[in-house]
């Protein structure tokens, strides 16, 4: 995927320039696009029916200039494109086997995999790619999409920016890794619906005149009331599922770059 020096018998991937400036304004963008509803006053009527598509207006570009950034560095080229359509695929076909059950959820293992192997810059079209084949295989297609799309990038990128450890510390790294960011996945998507979702007067309300501070108390509060328990099934299942298939599925996916003929992988 990426330019690389051998360290431990594998490559150390470096983001090149103009992949880290697409990914790194894609961050900007996102930022702002989970956090700008507590800057704006329930009052406001303002849903995010609204804003959604508008910010999906500006996500798919931005997914758009990560592939061409690493097409014209030489670091994704036609085989790496392929696997990412067979990686979104899969994700695609096995995500309604878990997902609205118990908050048990099948794909996140992959991407934590798929940008483990290869790099945060295909893990951040990973996650966007596959959470928009799955909303289009099972009709999820909503407001909600390009916060899901936008989490589950930010998800398979951390991955491809995790130490360069192997054997079974890189099981677990990643396995603590998908917990983690699990968990911060369901947090940021609350943030994006939350203050138009509970309404006003309640002690987990948004509240307009509070500081940032005193909101993200509220938020906590919130996500500790609705949705911990969904974020935990989700979490606990992303472990598992990179316990029992990682060691298989990195060996299978590292195997596949280098047949391919990828450069070095992690």
């Amino acid at each position: 995927m990426a330019d690389g020096r051998r360290c431990r018998g594998s490559a150390v991937i470096a983001i090149r320039r103009r992949s880290a400036a697409a990914l790194a304004v894609s961050g900007v963008i996102g930022l702002a696009a989970f956090t700008w509803p507590l800057f704006v006053a329930p009052s406001s009527d303002i849903a995010h029916g609204g804003d959604a598509p508008w910010t999906f207006a500006l996500l798919l570009p931005l997914v758009l200039a990560v592939v061409l950034a690493e097409l014209s560095d030489k670091g994704m080229d036609s085989k790496a494109i392929a696997m990412l359509g067979v990686l979104s695929a899969l994700g695609a076909a096995i995500r309604p086997l878990g997902a609205g059950t118990a908050g048990i959820e099948t794909i996140f293992f992959l991407m934590v995999l798929g940008g483990r192997v290869f790099g945060p810059g295909f893990g951040f079209v990973l996650g966007n790619t596959t959470l928009f084949a799955s909303a289009l295989l099972t009709g999820g297609v909503g407001p909600w999409l390009p916060y899901q799309m936008l989490g589950a990038a930010w998800v398979a990128l951390g991955a491809g920016l995790l130490p360069q450890w192997r054997g079974k510390a890189e099981i677990a790294l990643l396995a603590g890794y998908g917990v983690a960011s699990s968990v911060v996945y369901g947090f940021l998507l609350n943030l994006s619906f939350w203050p138009f979702a509970v309404g006003e007067g309640t002690s987990v309300s948004f509240d307009p005149n509070a500081s940032a501070g005193a909101n993200l108390v509220r938020l906590v509060a919130f996500t500790l009331a609705t949705s911990l328990g969904w974020d935990l099934g989700r979490a606990v299942t992303t472990a598992v599922l990179v316990v029992v298939t990682g060691p298989v599925l990195l060996r299978t996916l590292r195997r596949a770059s280098r047949k391919a003929a990828f450069l070095p992988s992690r």
